[in-house]
């Protein structure tokens, strides 16, 4: 397997930092000398949303990739995950392969919770505990929490079975069982060409990055180990 650079995406409201560093992942793959690439999502850490400004997570992404047009593997927890997915299907041939944790089957069937949990934020509801994780995750990672709302709001195109067969790469869908936010990795990890699933025992979703079994297999995965 080749040593391609290793792009990590982070969660919502979350950082580089707060999703990867923290938990040991880039000290990881720098002791195997492999090259990693941590983009932020729009209006996340380091970067600035403009009010009004629709946000382009996949777009985005896409153009962080290196400029000689190499083909990355990329590793996403989340709406970075998500993210990642869109961009394997816009651009396949940018990824050697993808690792998606913190999504599964609840993907695959579109409702309304962003919609409310946007409104909470919004509001700086504490009432809405989801709402209220984010907001504390987003003071504690430096993000504007109108940026989180905005991810939560943005209009994905659909999963169509056309459009997930774009998705040729290898690809690992890794979610813990207690992840209720996710659901079952299997169906989404059945909807790709190429998918595989992992499920992580005792892992919720918000401990999925720091857990040594997602750590493990996702590093073995890429060849990192």
């Amino acid at each position: 397997m080749s040593a391609a650079t290793v792009v990590l995406l982070h969660g919502l409201a979350a950082s580089p930092s707060s999703t990867w560093r923290e938990a040991g992942w880039l000290d990881l793959l720098a002791d195997v000398g492999r090259t990693v690439l941590t983009p932020e999502l729009p209006g996340h850490g380091s970067r600035t949303l403009v009010p009004g400004e629709p946000v382009d997570p996949v777009g985005d992404l896409l153009t962080a990739l290196p400029a000689d047009g190499a083909p990355v593997v990329a590793i996403g927890f989340s709406m970075g995950a998500r993210t990642i997915l869109g961009a394997a299907i816009e651009s396949p041939a940018r990824f050697e392969r993808i690792v998606l944790s913190g999504i599964g089957e609840r993907l695959l069937v579109p409702d309304d919770a962003g919609r409310s949990i946007a409104e909470a934020i919004e509001a700086g509801d504490p009432s809405h505990p989801i709402g209220r994780y984010f907001l504390d995750h987003a003071a504690r990672s430096g993000t504007d929490p109108a940026a989180v709302a905005a991810m939560l709001r943005h209009q994905w195109a659909p999963l169509t079975a056309e459009r997930m067969a774009r998705a040729s790469m290898p690809a690992l869908v890794v979610v813990g069982d207690q992840d209720l936010a996710a659901g079952d990795p299997a169906p989404l990890a059945d909807a790709l060409p190429d998918g595989r699933a992992v499920v992580l025992k005792g892992v919720d979703h918000f401990s999925t990055p720091k857990n040594f079994g997602f750590l493990d297999a996702a590093l073995e995965f890429i060849g990192a180990v």
